[in-house]
């Protein structure tokens, strides 16, 4: 059975044309219509013509928003010996070795980005199939595993955002707050879909951007028109 929209989405959606917006536009127009009685997230859900059951067709990598999140990320660090000290300098709100990973098997989750050292990685292995879910496991890619803490944890509280393509081909990312100016959402769109063009997967064949739709975390779906995103250059965005 459909489920039933509430008034205040029906009207949100009326305002809400079926077609492809410029970018600035598509962006004023989510402004608009963030609504909801709690600071919403600005969420970008970019459909890509890939099929990541290939290995040659997954994307996975990060994204420095240049405006940030506006969130506040929480980062727990597994290290051993300095480095544990290394990272609590450097910011990270919980660091330790062995007996972190033991608390995080027993439960503990208060962290929103997890940064281990290569050296720890065998024993963090155990942990996959409590963070793989909540993909929080550490990973190369990624850029949470590395001896660099100091960068790591700067770049991860500064805004930045490891993202990946789901199973069907959608990434789906938050990019900032509703609450942001509209040119401050560009700049972290346009550096977005900057990151994505990059790192097109080698076996990605044909038109690889086919769609790409941005809301409020509880408002209607707003197409952009791509051709205008990807001609935009950063300065403009800027």
């Amino acid at each position: 059975m459909p489920k039933k929209l509430s008034r205040r989405l029906q009207e949100l959606q009326s305002k809400v044309e079926e077609r492809p917006y410029e970018p600035t536009e598509a962006l004023k127009l989510l402004k608009e219509t963030a609504t909801a009685k709690f600071p919403e997230s600005a969420e970008a859900h970019i459909r890509l013509g890939i099929d990541p059951k290939y290995t040659d067709q997954q994307l996975r990598t990060t994204v420095s928003l240049p405006k940030g999140t506006g969130q506040v990320v929480r980062v727990a660090v597994i290290a051993k010996g300095e480095k544990v000290t290394e990272a609590t300098n450097a910011g990270a709100d919980i660091a330790g070795s062995e007996e972190l990973i033991g608390e995080i098997q027993n439960g503990m989750m208060d962290f929103d980005r997890l940064i281990a050292t290569p050296d720890m990685m065998p024993q963090v292995a155990k942990l996959g199939r409590l963070l793989g879910p909540r993909g929080l496991m550490p990973s190369p890619k990624g850029g949470t595993v590395t001896f660099d803490l100091t960068q790591a944890i700067e770049e991860f509280k500064a805004g930045k955002l490891e993202f990946r393509a789901d199973r069907t081909g959608i990434v789906h990312v938050m990019f900032g707050k509703a609450s942001f100016s509209a040119e401050d959402l560009l700049l972290n769109l346009k550096s977005l879909q900057e990151t994505i063009d990059r790192n097109r997967p080698s076996g990605a064949k044909g038109r690889f951007w086919r769609s790409i739709f941005i809301s409020a975390t509880m408002g209607p779906a707003i197409e952009v028109d791509i051709p205008s995103l990807r001609d935009m250059k950063a300065a403009e965005a800027a």
